[in-house]
C-alpha cells in the first residue's frame, strides 16, 4: 500500500509513548505518515521529580505540550494535534476524582462534539488505520474510556461524510492491548529485577491485562526500542527510566518493551501469521 497514513488518538502527553512509540515510530521510519491527536495536556498528572513539584494544574499542563513536543521529536511524528486545540478539554483526572466534575474536562464533554472534531482530522488526514483505546480505556481511566467513545464514533462519522465516488476510507480501528499473558510473565521477571522501583505484586499493578483471545495484532518494532526510551524519557515530569525498567508516580516497575499489541474493533477479516498474530497493522 502506497502513501500509508496512520492516526492515532491518545487521552494525554505521555501514553502515545508509554503504549505506542515503538509502532509509531516504526512506521514513521517506514515512511508511513503518523498522526497523533491528544485529547488533553494532561493538567491532573502526578508530578515526580522534586524540582518540578511547583507545576501544577493549568501550569503543568503547558509544560507538558513541551514534553511532547520532545517525544515526537524521538518518535518522528511531525504531525501532532490536541483536539480542539490545546486545552480545549482538560484532564479529568482519575475515576471518582473531584475533577470528573470539572465541566471543562473531556469527560464531561459532549461525544457528538468531540466526535465531529476528530472526524474533521480523518477526513483531512485520511487515514487507513486509526488506533484508540478498548472501551474499558486499557485501565478505566474516564479519559482513556472517551477517547475511545469519541475514536469509534469520528470512525463512523468520518465514513459517513465521504466523498461520493471517493475510493477512500479508514478502514481499520485498533484498541491497544496488553496481553494478560504478556503482563504475567513480565511482573515474573520484575519480581526478581525491579530495578531502583517497586516490584509488582502481580499484574493488577500495572493494568487489568486484555484477554489474550482477543488480542489480535502483535507489532514487533525492536528495533525502534531506543527511539520509545528517548520518548518515554521527554515525559520526565511522569515517568522515570532506568535502564529498560520504567515506573511512573506509583514507583512500580514496569518493564520498556518495543514488541506492542493491538485488537482490531472495526475493519476487514484478519489475516493471522503461524504464530496466531496479524504483524502489520496495514495488513
Amino acid at each position: 500500500m502506497a502513501d500509508r497514513r496512520l492516526l492515532l488518538v491518545h487521552a494525554h502527553p505521555d501514553d502515545e509513548s508509554i503504549v505506542t512509540g515503538a509502532t509509531m515510530a516504526k512506521y514513521v521510519a517506514e515512511g508511513v505518515r503518523v498522526t497523533l491527536v491528544t485529547c488533553t495536556l494532561g493538567e491532573e498528572g502526578e508530578v515526580i521529580p522534586p524540582e518540578l513539584v511547583h507545576l501544577s494544574g493549568d501550569g503543568l499542563g503547558k509544560y507538558r505540550i513541551g514534553e511532547l513536543s520532545k517525544a515526537c521529536l524521538a518518535l518522528g511524528v511531525r504531525d501532532h494535534r490536541f483536539l480542539g486545540g490545546p486545552g480545549h478539554y482538560r484532564d479529568s483526572g482519575m475515576m471518582g476524582a473531584p475533577s470528573n466534575d470539572d465541566p471543562r474536562c473531556f469527560w464531561r464533554a459532549d461525544v457528538e462534539e468531540a466526535a465531529y472534531r476528530l472526524a474533521m482530522i480523518v477526513r483531512e488526514v485520511r487515514p487507513h488505520v486509526m488506533v484508540s483505546y478498548d472501551d474499558n480505556g486499557g485501565y478505566g481511566h474516564p479519559d482513556h474510556v472517551q477517547a475511545h467513545r469519541v475514536a469509534v464514533r469520528a470512525f463512523g462519522k468520518a465514513a459517513e461524510r465521504a466523498l461520493p465516488g471517493s475510493s477512500w476510507h479508514t478502514r481499520k480501528l485498533y484498541a491497544i492491548a496488553q496481553p494478560r499473558s504478556v503482563l504475567e510473565a513480565s511482573v515474573e521477571r520484575l519480581r526478581d529485577s525491579p530495578g531502583p522501583f517497586t516490584a509488582p505484586e502481580s499484574i493488577r499493578d500495572i493494568a487489568p491485562g486484555a484477554p489474550d483471545r482477543i488480542v489480535t495484532t502483535r507489532i514487533d518494532a525492536s528495533s525502534q526500542w531506543p527511539a520509545k526510551v528517548l520518548a518515554m524519557r521527554a515525559h520526565a515530569s511522569q515517568i522515570t527510566v532506568e535502564g529498560d525498567r520504567f515506573a511512573l508516580s506509583n514507583g512500580i516497575a514496569q518493564e520498556i518493551d518495543a514488541v506492542e499489541y493491538f485488537t482490531l474493533l472495526r475493519g476487514p477479516s484478519l489475516r493471522p501469521g503461524p504464530d496466531g498474530f496479524e504483524t502489520d497493522l496495514f495488513a
